[in-house]
């Protein structure tokens, strides 16, 4: 028959670990990538002239975070009385931050496959082996081991963010900040509480993903033969006569 044709709707999986965890694998992974990949913030910079007057400048900087690419000193003009040349933020953590969005949609799609086969196919996963070993190997092989990596890289390249649009790091890169008798400051900060909130649902899905690797090797034929051989002492009890 169509595999398609095959398909019985079937909610309670969901109650059993094994559906609840791509439940929440798939949450995680929605969450992780999400708080991401739509990010976009504006700091604003006051820079205090010797002479008593103010002047503000705006850093916009958004995914996927190539801060060397974002001007703070659009083109060459006069700030606080000194000429000052086009000045671009420091730092690129487009690799980083393109690395935990491309897995975390990876993860997504693997979750939503994996759900569809539960609720969908569950009589046809348990009819025979090749379903749980198969579900199995994707679990070994599908990003969620890549999460531990993508989830570290990102958290690095946040910091690297913060670092280059806080004051400290707007005074370092705009030379007029050194010297001069002007003093640099940000007085109006970005929210950053979404990609926070990201690098903590990429390290939750790590330990989903590890808990879903156990759930399915234990539908594996491999877990139920290593409990039912008999131990090395165990001796066998004739049938009686």
């Amino acid at each position: 028959r169509n595999f398609l044709q095959c398909g019985k709707l079937n909610l309670s999986p969901l109650k059993e670990p094994l559906g609840f965890v791509k439940v929440v694998e798939w949450l995680t992974a929605i969450f992780a990538f999400g708080s991401c990949g739509g990010f976009s913030g504006t700091n604003v910079i006051t820079l205090s002239c010797g002479d008593g007057r103010n002047e503000t400048l705006s850093a916009n900087f958004y995914y996927p975070f190539r801060l060397s690419q974002v001007p703070l000193v659009p083109s060459n003009t006069s700030i606080c009385n000194h000429s000052v040349s086009a000045t671009y933020l420091v730092g690129d953590s487009a690799s980083a931050s393109e690395f935990f969005v491309g897995t975390g949609v990876v993860c997504f799609l693997y979750s939503m496959a994996a759900l569809l086969v539960y609720l969908g196919y569950m009589h046809v996963y348990k009819d025979s082996d090749f379903g749980p070993i198969f579900v199995g190997l994707l679990a070994d092989c599908h990003p969620g081991l890549p999460v531990v990596g993508c989830s570290s890289a990102w958290a690095k390249g946040l910091q690297n963010v913060k670092d280059a649009t806080d004051s400290a790091g707007i005074s370092n890169t705009l030379a007029l900040c050194k010297g001069n008798n002007v003093t640099c400051s940000v007085t109006e900060v970005a929210t950053l509480r979404s990609l926070n909130f990201s690098v903590v649902f990429g390290y939750l899905n790590m330990f989903v993903w590890a808990g879903n690797a156990w759930f399915v090797y234990k539908e594996t034929r491999w877990h139920s033969q290593k409990f039912s051989q008999p131990g090395p002492g165990h001796q066998q009890v004739p049938a009686p006569i």
